[in-house]
């Protein structure tokens, strides 16, 4: 009878140690896993920079929840002020939107607000799927034209629902114009900041923002006052304070750094990103720790050797990258190309951009002597 009391003993001790070994350790994992702190990506670039391409490239990431430039509904609604005095209010919803709380967009927009009153939504892959949206995977390629035209009914609601559910949260912002405005940002325990600094030639900036003036005359006047964007001389004043902050930011970035911005800020160039994509792309997935899925390599490759121009300004199709990055050569006046280079001098020679030095220069210097290998 003892002997029989024993074996039960030792069978059950038996059950409760495989039990132990095999249900415990996987119970542990996946608390851990949603445990696990988010990624959080800010792209920093200014406008006309290549920044909606590259927000792209994250934006079409399977683990990535993307928006495009959330802080325009700060400066829509506060646009009587100038860009240092919206900082900090950018800063906070930019902070807000990678933690997942979109309640800070109640200060912006309608209490009747629906997921398609967001800034360019359907830029969002992440928001062109589910739970935001029914009718794609998340593995497609979504198009912002498919996604505007079948996932707009959807409530505002599902905006948060879907950030909850990503490994990565992604902002391409161009609102900022210092990057000591984001330390709080990447001092703070809740996040795991990560900035990639996109930076485009000014010469092609200016000749972008020529192409898009009405549309931009709102942020230019926030940037430098109304007064200082009138006349000849006003999208140069634009250029000069733009070109002063990606100075600043560089450095900031790259110079003597504070240790909680150490292997967190990544400088990029656009040029670079339209002679190699491929190489690029994988460059900043590396960065960001997202994987190069062979499904978004081809979309990459596709996207950037087209046959388009580029003639809608916002529009992020299919074109010959490398070549619409270089119009400006061939199209902007060399008079304007002086202004440009004398404005944004240091920003030039900073950041790898060499001098034209005549009209011959501008159309005939090959790429290789244009830019300097980064």
């Amino acid at each position: 009878m003892v002997k029989s009391r024993r074996v039960q003993v030792l069978l059950i001790l038996v059950v409760l140690s495989f039990l132990l070994i095999h249900f415990l350790p996987c119970s542990n994992n996946a608390h851990m896993e949603e445990k696990a702190s988010p990624v959080h990506i800010l792209i920093l670039s200014s406008w006309r920079s290549g920044s909606s391409f590259t927000g792209q490239i994250f934006s079409q990431h399977p683990s990535v929840f993307y928006l495009m430039e959330p802080a325009w509904h700060v400066w829509v609604k506060m646009y009587q002020n100038n860009a240092k005095v919206l900082h900090m209010a950018v800063r906070d919803l930019v902070r807000s939107v990678f933690l997942c709380d979109m309640s800070v967009f109640d200060a912006y927009m309608s209490s009747q607000k629906k997921k398609s009153d967001l800034f360019q939504w359907e830029t969002s892959r992440a928001l062109c799927s589910p739970p935001a949206c029914d009718s794609f995977s998340r593995s497609d390629i979504i198009t912002a034209g498919n996604c505007k035209t079948i996932c707009g009914k959807y409530p505002f609601s599902k905006v948060e629902e879907a950030c909850k559910t990503y490994s990565h949260v992604a902002i391409k912002e161009v609102r900022f114009f210092d990057l000591k405005v984001l330390y709080p940002l990447l001092t703070d325990p809740s996040l795991n900041l990560k900035i990639i600094h996109l930076v485009r030639d000014p010469r092609a900036v200016f000749r972008s923002r020529e192409k898009t003036m009405a549309d931009l005359r709102r942020d230019s006047n926030i940037v430098v006052g109304s007064q200082k964007t009138k006349g000849e001389m006003g999208p140069y004043n634009t250029m000069q304070v733009i070109c002063k902050s990606q100075v600043e930011i560089y450095k900031a970035g790259s110079q003597a750094v504070p240790s909680f911005l150490k292997d967190r800020y990544l400088l990029v160039r656009y040029e670079d990103i339209v002679r190699d994509p491929l190489a690029r792309a994988a460059q900043m997935y590396r960065f960001a720790e997202l994987h190069f899925t062979p499904e978004l390599q081809k979309w990459v490759h596709n996207i950037t050797h087209g046959k388009g121009h580029g003639a809608q300004a916002f529009d992020i199709g299919s074109r010959d990258a490398l070549r619409v990055s270089q119009a400006w050569r061939k199209t902007l006046p060399f008079q304007k190309i002086e202004k440009v280079q004398n404005v944004c001098k240091d920003a030039m020679d900073l950041l790898g951009y060499r001098l034209v030095q005549s009209e011959e220069e501008q159309k005939d210097m090959s790429l290789d002597l244009l830019f300097a290998q980064n």
